[in-house]
Formats: structure tokens, sequence, C-alpha cells
């Protein structure tokens, strides 16, 4: 039991749609990141720390943590296509049953069903 080709090109569309969109964002990203690196500047007499700097810190170390994210999202995306090109994609890796086409629509790099995801979380 699988999906069909017709559906596995849908869902491959989507798939990489999503991750066009999730490259930009991390592109977009790094940008800030590299942007927050360079306005730190080459500063190295001797000053205090201002909150200023601490915030600037706080605020790089989340641009790191959603980027590591998206990397990982990104990463999610491109299994996904490798399981659509070994048509195994769509088939909960728990209960062997295909996912829900609304549930792969809304969550396009889903390996587990609802009853799956469900059985886990208890």
């Amino acid at each position: 039991m699988r999906y069909s080709d017709a559906e596995l090109t849908e869902f491959r569309e989507l798939i990489n749609r999503k991750l066009d969109i999730a490259k930009k964002e991390l592109a977009y990203l790094q940008g800030l990141i590299t942007r927050k690196d360079e306005m730190g500047g080459d500063n190295d007499d001797a000053r205090y720390m201002t909150m200023e700097d601490g915030s600037m810190s706080m605020e790089r170390e989340q641009l790191s943590q959603m980027a590591s994210r998206q990397i990982t999202f990104i990463d999610h995306l491109e299994k996904a296509l490798m399981r659509i090109e070994n048509k195994t994609y769509g088939i909960c890796r728990v209960t062997g049953k295909l996912i829900d086409k609304a549930r792969l629509r809304a969550v396009p790099h889903a390996t587990l069903s609802i009853e799956a995801k469900q059985m886990m979380n208890k």
C-alpha cells in the first residue's frame, strides 16, 4: 500500500515549494547573524560590556537557534523527497499504514500517522 505516482508528484511539488521558502529564510537568518557579527566590530580597546552588547548577544543567540531549527527543517524536507524517490513516502514508520493526506499537506515531512503519534505521546 502506497500513494500513486501522481499523488507523490503532488507531494514533491509541495515539498519543493516549502524547501525553497525554507532555504530563503535560512539565508536571511544567516545574513542577519553575519551582520550582527560585523556590528560587534573589531573594537579591541578595553571597554565595558554595555546593556546593548548583552542584548545583541542574546539576539545573535536567538537567530542562531532559529537558523539551526531551519537547517533541521530543511533536512527533514530533503529526507521526505528521498522517501518520495524510494516510493516509501507517506507510510507510517510505526504502523505501516498510509499517513492521511491532510496530515501530509500540513506536515509534509511527517513519518508518523496521527494514530502512531498519539500512541507515542501516551
